[in-house]
C-alpha cells in the first residue's frame, strides 16, 4: 500500500514525462495536438488512467485511441526509464471530456450577458415605474 502523497506526485510526474515525451519523441500524426490532462494511479501502483483531450474535440478520440494503443509499449518503457519505480504501471488512456464541457458552458453565460435584439435594452419590461 503506498501513502496518497506518494500516488500523487508519481501521478504528476507521470503525466510531466509523458507530454513531454508526446511533444519531443513521438511522431505518430494521430497523437499531434493532443494533451494529457491528468494522470490518477491505483493504490497498487498497477494501472495509470491517463486522460486525454484534443483541441478538435472527441470526433477524434478513435483515431487519438489507436495511436496511444500503438505506441503503448514505447511510452510504458520511455516512462519507466525515466522514473524509478520497482514495477511501472500500465497505461490505460481515456477521453477527458471536461475542456469541452467549459467551452460550451463559457458560451452559454456569453449568451446570457448578450441582448436578444441589438437595439433593444435588456428586459425593459421589468423596469416598472412607481407612481
Amino acid at each position: 500500500m503506498v501513502a496518497k502523497t506518494r500516488i500523487q506526485r508519481i501521478g504528476d510526474r507521470i503525466k510531466e514525462e509523458l507530454s513531454e515525451m508526446l511533444i519531443q519523441e513521438v511522431s505518430d500524426p494521430r497523437l499531434s495536438g493532443i494533451s494529457i490532462t491528468d494522470v490518477r494511479v491505483d493504490r497498487e501502483l498497477a494501472y495509470a488512467d491517463v486522460y486525454v483531450s484534443a483541441l478538435e474535440g472527441a470526433d477524434r478520440w478513435a483515431e487519438i485511441r489507436n495511436g496511444l494503443d500503438h505506441a503503448n509499449g514505447y511510452l510504458r518503457h520511455g516512462l519507466a526509464q525515466r522514473i524509478d519505480l520497482r514495477t511501472f504501471p500500465r497505461l490505460r488512456f481515456h477521453w477527458d471530456p471536461t475542456p469541452e464541457k467549459a467551452e460550451r458552458i463559457e458560451k452559454l453565460i456569453a449568451s446570457l450577458h448578450q441582448p436578444a435584439d441589438p437595439g433593444e435594452p435588456p428586459d425593459s419590461s421589468s423596469m416598472k415605474v412607481e407612481e
